[in-house]
């Protein structure tokens, strides 16, 4: 349990610099995060992962935005202040949402490239999105995607559940075991206090997670854009044999990178995914900063044998 005096800053509710209106009707709002130059060489759509929210990126927004890139922050529907929090609406509708919203930016900036970045939850639906007739979209970043197939029998006892009791509330308490998210203490705090994150769960949205999940790794070989995949050697909720599986399923030409040292929210880890992925996008060709080039060959070839570090 964290020291619970937190800090104004901590508890900080930063209101979205926009709303957008989806084609349904729904409300989604929009944090934006300036680029430092007078016109943003690139804007990033940048999809958090589960019970996070737009304020998941304040940590690497700075290395994005002194490069001149704007990033792009929405609510994800069902969390943070979009509609429908702690719910779920389905994998298409998470999808269209993020379409829709890189037709909304393109409108704004019809001569900006627009990037998508998705992290953990936000990276399946990013992938999916990779895989649509969308010419706005230049590139796409996953960190730490959750693109896997959890298996039976998993599966089924989800679905079961969801039937028998969709609305059963569950927490961190009820996931077995010591899981560490990030080493970046002063992030975590700020995620725990920050009034837009979500801190339990019931089951109906956890299995609408293992269905998107499924159709992100399913339509992995399917991408059409440029992709960076980063991911932490320390992850300890996207596990080593399910980020193997997902990058033999890829496309050729998929730019890979490791950071041995890093943990799962590489949006607030120190180990230079941000850093990595400014590179990638304004000097393709050349290695990243980080070695993380080096790192994913050595931890794929590891991976061959089925033994991981």
């Amino acid at each position: 349990m964290p020291d619970l005096h937190p800090t104004a800053r901590e508890t900080a509710l930063i209101p979205p610099d926009v709303t957008l209106d989806m084609s349904d009707g729904a409300s989604i709002p929009l944090r934006l995060y300036p680029a430092s130059t007078p016109e943003p060489r690139g804007i990033i759509l940048a999809l958090h992962g589960y019970g996070d929210s737009r304020d998941a990126w304040e940590f690497a927004a700075p290395t994005f935005t002194s490069a001149g890139f704007m990033l792009a922050a929405p609510d994800i529907r069902g969390f943070g202040q979009a509609p429908n929090r702690g719910g779920w609406s389905s994998t298409a509708r998470l999808v269209q949402d993020a379409c829709e919203q890189v037709l909304w930016l393109h409108a704004q900036y019809p001569h900006v490239p627009i990037h998508v970045m998705g992290e953990s939850m936000g990276g399946a639906i990013a992938l999916l999105l990779a895989t649509t007739d969308t010419p706005q979209i230049n590139s796409t970043i996953l960190l730490a995607p959750a693109a896997l197939d959890i298996g039976q029998p998993w599966e089924i006892l989800l679905g079961g559940m969801d039937v028998l009791a969709p609305h059963w509330k569950l927490d961190g308490s009820a996931v077995p075991g010591h899981r560490v998210a990030s080493d970046n203490i002063q992030a975590l705090r700020r995620m725990y206090f920050d009034p837009l994150t979500l801190h339990s769960s019931t089951i109906h949205p956890l299995y609408g997670l293992t269905l998107l999940m499924r159709s992100a790794y399913e339509a992995a070989p399917k991408v059409r854009t440029p992709l960076l995949i980063i991911f932490g050697g320390r992850d300890q909720f996207v596990l080593p044999p399910f980020t193997a599986r997902l990058l033999r399923r890829l496309p050729t030409g998929t730019r890979t990178d490791e950071l041995p040292g890093a943990h799962h929210l590489l949006s607030r880890d120190r180990r230079g995914a941000a850093q990595d992925t400014v590179s990638w996008l304004t000097e393709p060709d050349r290695l990243l900063p980080s070695g993380g080039d080096i790192a994913a060959a050595a931890w794929q070839a590891t991976a061959q044998t089925g033994s991981f570090p």
